[in-house]
């Protein structure tokens, strides 16, 4: 595989480092190294946490453009086989972060040689997989001082070939929220049944009555998820499990689902605890908003997207997928993007593996059309 561009190796070198939300120190410190080495004489650096904000500064500023991009991985372990693969155990870039931070860095560098009127703002965030980085960040000083006029991100796309966007405007990504019940009741000896309350019974019925919430309680023409992904309960096999514990995902297309799955949760979690004579705890973690692209700056970027002969536009379905930048975009108009990296496998799997050639299209791509603003 031959390097085409120097951000392909930005992009490798951050592959090998993926860190969880907020523990991003290696991470902040290659981004700090590589921005340093740019000219200084127009750009002002702040760290927020393990993030950054970059601004270049313009030479007539009459608005403030944004570009975002977060920088966080997976708690998986990677089974690529890639000479740059994770050097992280039980981490990988499986999201993609590692193509999004690099050409952030590319467009970055080219405005930093070539600035133009407006100031630009690069917003490196932490913490996109969890538990939030977003709010937290829009909510920030530093934020409030240089919060853009227009924002933009994008998200990689394995199921689109490369040279391919795919967006629309309004509904992009959904409303989301982790979701984790904790049961707890009265473990014993496997011969004595009678004298405990058994939560690994508890935890399976309450799985099985979660699968109706969709189907029973949510109009057929909405739609909405909700996965148990994790069940842990129990020690051995000849000891009554004292406690369970679910982990999993909501995922909805409107605010008012939201509310009436997790309605409906608690009253299943209600009859759980009635039932079976135990304890429960809903945590509903963290809560992400739907990502909602702005009309106006969506369709002047698809129209802009037109007139590019080497670009495959695709006005795409919403997805059940979720992305904290929906915060930012609740408060600044703009738009995120599906970029085509074709790969054969899918986002967070252990084996997802982009076309590097997507980087450097990118790249021109989205400094072309910052240009145009």
């Amino acid at each position: 595989m031959s390097v085409k561009s120097p951000f392909v190796e930005i992009r490798r070198e951050l592959h090998k480092i993926p860190e969880l939300g907020f523990q991003e120190n290696k991470t902040q410190n290659y981004l700090l190294s590589y921005i340093n080495s740019l000219p200084q004489d127009r750009l002002e650096v702040r760290k927020w946490k393990t993030g950054l904000f970059v601004r270049i500064n313009g030479e007539n500023p009459q608005k403030i453009i944004g570009y975002r991009t977060d920088i966080d991985g997976l708690p998986i372990e990677e089974n690529t086989g890639l000479p740059f693969r994770s050097e992280h155990e039980g981490r990988m870039h499986a999201c993609g972060h590692d193509f999004h931070m690099s050409i952030a860095l590319g467009v970055l560098t080219h405005y930093v040689h070539n600035p133009i009127n407006d100031d630009l703002l690069f917003i490196f965030q932490p913490a996109e997989e969890g538990p939030g980085g977003a709010k937290p960040m829009l909510e920030s000083e530093i934020m409030k001082k240089w919060k853009p006029d227009f924002i933009m991100g994008l998200h990689v796309a394995p199921e689109y070939e490369v040279g391919t966007i795919a967006l629309k405007e309004g509904l992009l990504f959904a409303n989301t929220s982790e979701l984790f019940i904790d049961l707890k009741g009265k473990g014993g000896h496997a011969a004595y049944p009678h004298n405990t309350k058994d939560m690994v019974v508890a935890a399976s019925m309450l799985v099985t009555q979660l699968q109706t919430v969709v189907s029973r309680n949510i109009n057929p023409l909405d739609s909405a998820v909700v996965t148990v992904g994790k069940i842990t309960g129990g020690t051995v096999q000849n000891i009554i499990a004292e406690t369970a514990r679910l982990e999993g995902t909501i995922r909805t297309l409107s605010t008012e689902s939201m509310v009436s799955v997790k309605e409906r949760i608690e009253a299943l979690v209600k009859g759980i605890e009635i039932g079976f004579d135990c304890e429960a705890v809903i945590d509903y973690g963290s809560m992400y908003r739907q990502v909602y692209n702005e009309k106006e700056a969506t369709n002047r970027f698809i129209d802009y997207l037109k007139e590019k002969q080497d670009v495959n536009l695709v006005i795409c379905d919403e997805a059940m997928t979720g992305e904290d930048f929906g915060y930012m975009l609740e408060e600044i108009p703009g738009f995120m993007f599906w970029l085509g990296v074709d790969s054969q496998y899918g986002l967070h799997h252990a084996m997802l593996n982009p076309d590097e050639e997507a980087i450097d299209f990118a790249i021109a791509t989205v400094t072309e059309y910052i240009k145009t603003l």
